[in-house]
């Protein structure tokens, strides 16, 4: 197999919306269709990098993700990502026996921790694309992984505008809330945002879907 066929086998595709009403929402999943495959459950997410953060200054994501399972992903750039409407990103992931351990490894090879963020996912699946409702400390999501038809046609069933898409992560979009209220910490907890009015839902009012 070529490289070029190997990392096409990688590639996440997908979008996200910031949503005034998860419950709503959720009715619709669940009105149009949708199978439900992972049960809500509780994400704490570690980013790992060097001091000098070098893969984050390259566009490159390390994660150590414990919910019911351990997976290690690695995020790098794609160049799909030019020509579509969607996020799109290689994506490589594998589930690990034990989260203690691997994040023993991760830093033995000189990765450090560097940033922690938590949320509630709940996963569907309709058709080709997998729909997670994701609780997150400073708002609500929804967000599509599939081919881009088909997370287009998704988005298109569950009503969620188009053009209020959002294609960067939850990370980038702490910053973003970071910069604008002034905000002191760098982990995207519940605690940190406990007896908060700092919501990214108040910061991209415009981009909210009802």
């Amino acid at each position: 197999m070529s490289s070029a066929a190997s990392t096409a086998d990688h590639l996440e595709v997908e979008v996200k919306f910031l949503v005034a009403n998860l419950t709503a929402v959720r009715n619709r999943v669940i009105e149009a269709g949708a199978k439900l495959r992972r049960e809500r459950v509780w994400e704490q997410n570690v980013r790992y990098d060097t001091v000098e953060d070098s893969l984050l200054q390259r566009g490159e994501l390390l994660r150590l993700r414990q919910d019911k399972r351990a997976i290690i992903t690695f995020k790098g750039l794609s160049q799909e990502a030019i020509h579509s409407e969607a996020k799109v990103r290689e994506e490589l992931e594998i589930t690990v026996d034990d989260f203690d351990t691997a994040a023993a490894i991760i830093r033995r090879l000189g990765f450090s921790a560097r940033q922690t963020y938590e949320k509630y996912r709940e996963t569907f699946s309709l058709g080709e694309v997998e729909i997670v409702l994701d609780e997150l400390p400073f708002g609500d999501f929804v967000e599509l992984e599939g081919t881009e038809p088909a997370i287009k046609q998704a988005a298109a069933a569950l009503n969620l505008d188009w053009q209020k898409r959002l294609t960067i992560n939850y990370l980038a979009l702490l910053e973003m809330a970071k910069e604008h209220y002034q905000l002191t910490f760098n982990d995207l907890t519940f605690a940190n945002f406990t007896d908060t009015t700092h919501t990214i839902t108040r910061l991209l009012s415009t981009h909210v879907v009802e």
